[in-house]
């Protein structure tokens, strides 16, 4: 017990004080150890995965993956973008490649362009995913006697530009739906029986990084990535014990043909990859993660994202989807 009469001299009083709380100071001091040692186990365990993931496949070579997966793989919207750049990815490493996407002259050009290019088996299937059920019939019976090894759920539908959700259309609202969720159910449903008899096989589902927080604006976008993100994860812990390798790909912005509407993402920068960089690390992860943004400047995005506090993310996702709006409606005027 203090007793401030005996005390008449400040460092006296403080010598007190501190002497009485000395035991919560070192409570506090193995919480602060305990916290700093959590946070440096972490920071050295995202970078091992960085490392792991994006750089060591580049010294210790790549996987064979006509060994792994098998000879044959489906990419789905594989005329543009990602999608035309993981498939000639895969040719370039000797995968066969059946193209589905719904403008036929597209798909004969990348069919044959691949073909010539990397000596590979190419064929294609003209096919709008926007359609119902029964148009699926079609994609069942051309497949139904290939052994596909890799199944690449490309597809999707972007806004034309960030938009309130009351402005959505509501054609545009069932296309996206029908394009970015049904259309990874449906073709997985189809080629999975095959791979699991085979035992072995991979299935990697294009989502993004916007599934990680809330993200105004996208928020139709962003709910059909966040399905398909916790359906692939979910959808690997049923088949990873058959073979079945499932894969989440959750990249940042990616300069494609889909982010036109914005001059800032449509074109290529320090953060804002290419298509064909894009795609030649993505592939390359293939096999070790089942939940990746494929892109290493992206895991780091993805890193620090996550330690921002959800209303500052929603806040400076909105400004900057508000501007894109604003710039794409300026330009519809021109």
């Amino acid at each position: 017990m203090i007793t401030m009469a005996a005390v008449d001299r400040f460092s006296l009083l403080y010598r007190e004080i501190s002497r009485a709380c000395n035991f919560y100071i070192e409570a506090l001091a193995i919480v602060g150890t305990w916290y700093t040692a959590r946070k440096c186990i972490s920071f050295a365990c995202s970078t091992y995965n960085l490392l792991r993931l994006h750089f060591l496949p580049k010294l210790v070579g790549e996987i064979d993956l006509v060994k792994q997966y098998g000879r044959w793989a489906v990419v789905t919207g594989s005329t543009d973008g990602i999608g035309k750049a993981y498939a000639e990815e895969l040719a370039r490493r000797g995968v066969n490649i059946i193209l589905i996407s719904r403008n036929k002259e597209k798909l004969e050009a990348v069919s044959q362009s691949i073909a010539e290019t990397y000596k590979v088996e190419t064929d294609f299937i003209v096919f709008d995913f926007s359609k119902g059920r029964e148009a699926y019939l079609a994609i069942k019976e051309a497949l139904k006697d290939r052994e596909i090894g890799i199944l690449v759920n490309n597809v999707g539908q972007f806004h034309s530009y960030p938009d309130y959700f009351v402005n959505v259309s509501e054609d545009i609202l069932w296309d996206m739906i029908n394009v970015n969720i049904v259309s990874a159910n449906m073709m997985i449903h189809i080629v999975l029986p095959g791979m699991v008899e085979k035992k072995k096989g991979a299935i990697v589902n294009l989502s993004s990084a916007v599934c990680y927080k809330p993200t105004p604006m996208l928020s139709l976008y962003g709910a059909c990535k966040s399905y398909l993100d916790y359906f692939s994860r979910a959808l690997h812990y049923e088949y990873a014990s058959k073979g079945i390798f499932i894969q989440s790909l959750t990249p940042f912005a990616v300069t494609t043909k889909m982010l036109s509407c914005s001059s800032i993402t449509s074109k290529r920068s320090l953060f804002f990859p290419s298509s064909e960089e894009y795609a030649r690390q993505a592939v390359s992860t293939l096999g070790l993660s089942k939940r990746t943004t494929g892109f290493w400047k992206h895991t780091i995005q993805v890193a620090l994202g996550k330690h921002i506090p959800e209303w500052i993310w929603a806040w400076v996702a909105q400004s900057f989807c508000r501007s894109v709006r604003k710039e794409a409606l300026a330009s519809k005027l021109k």
